[in-house]
């Protein structure tokens, strides 16, 4: 059996949008439990396994319809029994519903956790910080995480346990078996294979309720802006210096708070930047990239393995706090962790006045060629 549709038996998000407000109908087939991330405006239910029992339900033979599940595997299968059994114009929307999300296409998000939910975030639910309304807010969030490696793979995993609804993962390497010493999210079965698909295949196996988005490129200048657009929060978990500043200025041109992270040999730092009145920006605290001799990566100087999972964690937990809107981030203040000690040193970062970054526009000056990123924010 096809895993998706053939391509005369799909139609893409967008244009299937349109089909529906024009009178087509556009028919879920995902479980009911699936619902509790959200659902496209104007769908109606009838899981796949019901569609036969439910005939009575769908509308005349002539009428369009159009099937639609999490990304296009259930809806082809949908299509396949509506045609055989009249609904001659039935088709499957590619994708299903995470690229409709990702095309930024109306959908409703639903008011209450099932009892799947229930379930998988009862810990989360007996926090007041957090309760049912936070856990729907996680479940709502998007997050766009830079990197599948070392601080990618830890932030990733728990910020898929917690429910962050829409993940979306970039990374443009695949895996090699060096980076298995640190980075969890890849096995050995997977060494050769894009880190992007491999974050995907394991989140999803942790928790198969999420839209994750998996995007093998490297961010750069033409499309950091359409990236950081949609995300609530952005997750620095890139390995060089260009990357850093890109992002940093591209949140700053977004207003997007950006969680960083970084690791050398036994030693790590996390902060937040951006995202808030008044709040330093990356170049506060770096204003211009050091020569590569002074830093080198971890392929060059090495890196104790369990370190990015002590950073990157703490990341995922910065991120969860932005998105729940609790606690204090770590804006303003640097984190800095040395695991030969296993000692923490919290030193502030106060925003620079006279900032390349962030500073009076006479000022800032663009990093390796950013050029009309480094706008006023």
């Amino acid at each position: 059996m096809r895993l998706h549709a053939p391509p005369d038996l799909e139609i893409d998000p967008g244009p299937a949008h349109r089909l529906v407000g024009q009178g087509a109908v556009l028919l879920d087939v995902r479980e009911p439990g699936e619902w509790a991330l959200g659902a496209p405006d104007g769908a109606s239910l009838i899981a796949l396994g019901d569609l036969e029992a439910a005939a009575t339900r769908l509308p005349p033979p002539e009428t369009p319809v159009l099937a639609i599940c999490a990304s296009g595997r259930r809806s082809a299968q949908a299509v396949q029994w509506l045609r055989a059994a009249g609904w001659s114009a039935a088709r499957s929307v590619a994708g299903g519903f995470e690229r409709w999300r990702a095309e930024g296409l109306p959908w409703a998000p639903r008011s209450t956790l099932d009892a799947d939910a229930r379930e998988r975030y009862a810990r989360h639910l007996l926090l007041p910080e957090v309760g049912e309304s936070g856990q729907l807010r996680l479940l709502r969030s998007r997050v766009l995480l830079v990197g599948a490696g070392g601080l990618g793979s830890p932030a990733a995993l728990y910020l898929a346990a917690a429910g962050v609804g829409s993940l979306r993962i970039v990374d443009p390497d695949v895996i090699e078996r060096s980076n298995l010493q640190r980075q969890i999210l890849h096995r050995d079965a997977g060494v050769g294979l894009p880190k992007a698909a491999s974050a995907r295949e394991a989140l999803l196996a942790l928790n198969p309720r999420l839209s994750v988005d998996a995007v093998q490129a490297r961010v750069d200048v033409g499309n950091v802006g359409s990236l950081v657009a949609d995300a609530d929060v952005v997750l620095d978990g890139t390995d060089n210096f260009a990357a850093r500043y890109l992002l940093d200025a591209a949140c700053q041109a977004a207003s997007k708070p950006l969680v960083y992270g970084a690791i050398h040999r036994f030693e790590g730092q996390v902060s937040v930047f951006g995202g808030a009145d008044a709040s330093p920006c990356y170049r506060c605290l770096f204003p211009d990239p050091p020569a590569v001799r002074d830093a080198p990566d971890c392929a060059a100087a090495g890196v104790l393995g369990v370190l990015p999972g002590i950073v990157g964690s703490l990341q995922a937990a910065e991120t969860i706090k932005l998105l729940l809107g609790i606690g204090v981030p770590l804006r303003g203040r640097l984190l800095h962790v040395d695991a030969r000690g296993m000692t923490f040193r919290e030193l502030r970062v106060p925003r620079d006045p006279s900032c390349p970054g962030c500073g009076p526009p006479s000022l800032r000056r663009p990093p390796l060629g950013l050029g009309s990123l480094c706008t006023p924010r």
